[in-house]
């Protein structure tokens, strides 16, 4: 098994999957317990608009992804804040029409190829140094926002309005989260792809929360089950030749599965 390990585009699709692991299951956990599940696949949506411009442009597409995630992700807070809209119905127009803005993107500019194809299902396999440096350099922003300031956006999480009266900038913080969320999702199409990044943002999040820990250990547990998801996905992929986000996705179902048979009342 460790074999796979004397190939170098081995080496960067662990890193990479480790890392984006550690982003999406910490991320994650506040999407879940703010009850804002679906944003993680609306944003995965959005960033696929930024990959079609990318690759109509000529530019690097994960970097036109997380400018188009963030943009997506301010316009999503700024209707769920400012209009008497519900979360999920401003989450599902925006899926719909960035699915579709992005259809539309790639059909004029004739670039519906294998590139695409791979940013939708994930190719982690075919991570490169620069994709590497960039997932670094987005990444390493992202998480140390989520760790300065955890207790606050726990606070936020479970209720907004005492948050406000305490002196927390609510709105700030919670245009910020969405900001990261982006990011990180942009970052996780090139692992799991965008229509697979959901899983690894929620499900692990979602499989710790069954074991009724308290916030920091469901925040540890929920680490631990996105790594490991991750490791045996790539393991299973690599031994079996199947497509590594699909078996990192339903390595992370396996574990949630365990979860709830393991914690049954």
């Amino acid at each position: 098994m460790l074999e796979m390990f004397d190939y170098d585009f081995m080496q960067r699709a662990f890193v990479a999957g480790i890392f984006i692991a550690i982003l999406a299951s910490i991320g994650g956990t506040f999407v879940v317990l703010k009850r804002y599940s679906l944003i993680s696949e609306t944003l995965a949506h959005s960033a696929l608009v930024g990959v079609a411009v990318g690759l109509v442009a000529g530019y690097n597409p994960m970097w036109v992804a997380v400018i188009v995630s963030i943009l997506f992700a301010w316009l999503i807070e700024y209707l769920r804040s400012s209009f008497s809209l519900y979360s999920d119905a401003v989450l599902s127009i925006i899926l719909s029409g960035a699915l579709a803005l992005a259809v539309i993107i790639v059909s004029v500019g004739g670039s519906f190829n294998n590139s695409l194809f791979s940013y939708l299902f994930g190719s982690i396999l075919a991570v490169t140094t620069q994709d590497l440096y960039t997932i670094f350099i987005f990444g390493s922003f992202a998480l140390g926002f989520l760790v300065l300031f955890s207790k606050e956006l726990y606070f936020i999480a479970f209720d907004e309005e005492v948050a406000k009266t305490s002196g927390i900038k609510v709105q700030l913080l919670n245009f910020l989260l969405v900001s990261v969320i982006a990011i990180i999702i942009a970052l996780s199409i090139r692992v799991v792809g965008s229509l697979l990044i959901g899983a690894l943002m929620v499900i692990p999040a979602v499989s710790a929360l069954q074991y009724r820990v308290g916030f920091k250990y469901t925040l540890l547990l929920s680490l631990a089950f996105a790594i490991s998801s991750v490791i045996f996905g790539m393991i299973i992929s690599y031994n079996f030749s199947l497509p590594s986000g699909a078996t990192i996705v339903l390595s992370i179902i396996a574990i949630f599965v365990t979860s709830l048979v393991v914690n049954k009342q």
